[in-house]
């Protein structure tokens, strides 16, 4: 493959390595500002918490997914004015999403906090996370689609700022309201939901200049014609089931942790956030694939598609290994930086083979979801992962029981090579589909 196409890639992923790795920093940040905390119940409820955001806001992450897709089909096809309507219909479905959030909080943690089996203290603290962090819901949706149309124009400095400025308000906020002022649990919440609205100015801010260099015009005709809007729905209850497939794997592995305890919940989630850093990490390699990939499909062209997957899933390969032996040497030091009580330590580096392993499994399926993503096959990405889901609940049930914990792990990394496998097994004929060779 030429050299250009490699620095392409990195041009494109670069940038959006650095700024999904300030994600998990502020993971780290919640996690290690309310692992100090004098008992682990409060580490308990933020897991719990932020796991209902989990399901509410990965459910709604279409409005990223699909817009990016999308975005770049259209730069590939050179229409501005679809560039523009793929922005405008994303911010036209996410308005009134997050006010109905907001409308039917109550219902929703209702349900939300019956399904999982926390303790009571827990559950209480879990709370006032939720119905503080619930006001912000406008301003990230809004971001969702943000953060999709720049990945989608290849703006991935845009994508760096406006995640930067995110996540390092969100950081400066934790310090102030959990240390300073001693807000606890709901000083998390509070940050988080404020950050979002601080990064949805700055990002249509980010977005003014990019739109006057790209041309064309907001067309009203054009961004509520009625094949276009179909085909959007359609993409984007596609992409709602797989995602909500995917939230829902994760929010059984932290239910089921909660059955063992305080001591393994806080455990698991310290350890979710090694899953969190290289998930970031590798995603730079999967929207570089979906940009690159999608801007290939839109100009039909078979070949420049081929090496953006292959360019992608190399550099993908390098990085987890990179990862793998991250986790292996230096583990058990990143544990004691992310909480400072010696149970949960102690418990979390019994389990910690896991994260070693996790990184070289995970990366097929990451890239292989920025390569249908960039092509908007969501009917072959939904069904691939309802597959997925049903092989990880019947490991659930059948190393959890006997295994405990170190079940409960295992099956979730036979649930990423399921992932890898259904996808990875239907991507030559996604590469025949494509236009001429």
């Amino acid at each position: 493959m030429k050299r250009e196409i490699h620095f392409q890639m990195w041009r494109l992923a670069g940038p959006i390595i650095i700024s999904n790795i300030s994600v998990p920093v502020l993971g780290a940040v919640d996690t290690a500002v309310v692992g100090h905390l004098p008992d682990a119940k409060y580490l308990g409820g933020v897991a719990v918490g932020a796991l209902v955001f989990t399901f509410i806001y990965w459910g709604f992450g279409f409005l990223r997914m699909s817009t990016g897709g999308l975005t770049a089909q259209a730069i590939g096809l050179a229409d501005m004015d679809e560039v523009r309507g793929c922005l405008a219909r994303a911010a036209v479905i996410g308005i009134p999403v997050a006010f109905v959030l907001i409308l039917l909080q109550g219902p929703i943690a209702w349900l939300s906090f019956s399904i999982v089996d926390a303790t009571p203290e827990v559950e209480a603290l879990a709370r006032e996370y939720f119905f503080t962090r619930i006001w912000g819901a406008p301003a990230t949706l809004l971001n969702f689609a943000l953060l999709g149309w720049f990945i989608g124009t290849q703006n991935t400095r845009a994508v760096l700022w406006h995640q930067l400025i995110l996540n390092g308000v969100n950081i400066v906020l934790d310090l102030l309201f959990v240390l300073g002022f001693g807000w606890g649990v709901a000083g998390v919440a509070a940050a988080t939901a404020i950050a979002d609205a601080v990064a949805m100015i700055f990002g249509v801010f980010l977005a003014l200049p990019i739109l006057r260099q790209l041309g064309g015009a907001f067309v009203g005709n054009k961004i509520i014609e009625g094949a276009k809007v179909r085909r959007v729905l359609a993409l984007n209850l596609d992409i709602f089931i797989r995602t909500i497939c995917v939230v829902f794997a994760f929010a059984y592995f932290t239910a089921q942790g909660a059955v063992f305890g305080n001591i393994v919940l806080a455990a698991n989630a310290v350890l979710l956030n090694f899953q969190t850093f290289m998930a970031h990490a590798l995603d730079g390699f999967a929207h570089s694939a979906e940009a690159m990939g999608g801007k290939a499909v839109g100009a039909r062209d078979r070949i420049a598609f081929r090496h953006a997957v292959l360019v992608s899933m190399f550099w993908g390969m390098i990085m987890a290994i990179g990862f793998a032996l991250l986790y292996l040497v230096a583990g058990p030091a990143i544990i004691s930086m992310l909480t400072g009580i010696k149970e949960v330590q102690t418990a979390a580096v019994n389990y910690i083979a896991w994260s070693v392993a996790m990184p070289l499994v995970a990366v097929f399926p990451f890239v292989f979801d920025g390569v249908f993503l960039g092509a908007t096959r969501g009917r072959t990405m939904r069904n691939a992962m309802i597959v997925s889901v049903a092989v990880y609940i019947a490991c659930c049930l059948t190393f959890v029981p006997s295994l405990g914990n170190h079940g409960l792990w295992g099956a979730l990394l036979i649930f990423m090579g399921i992932r890898g496998i259904t996808l990875g097994a239907r991507y030559p004929a996604l590469e025949r589909s494509i236009g001429r060779t």
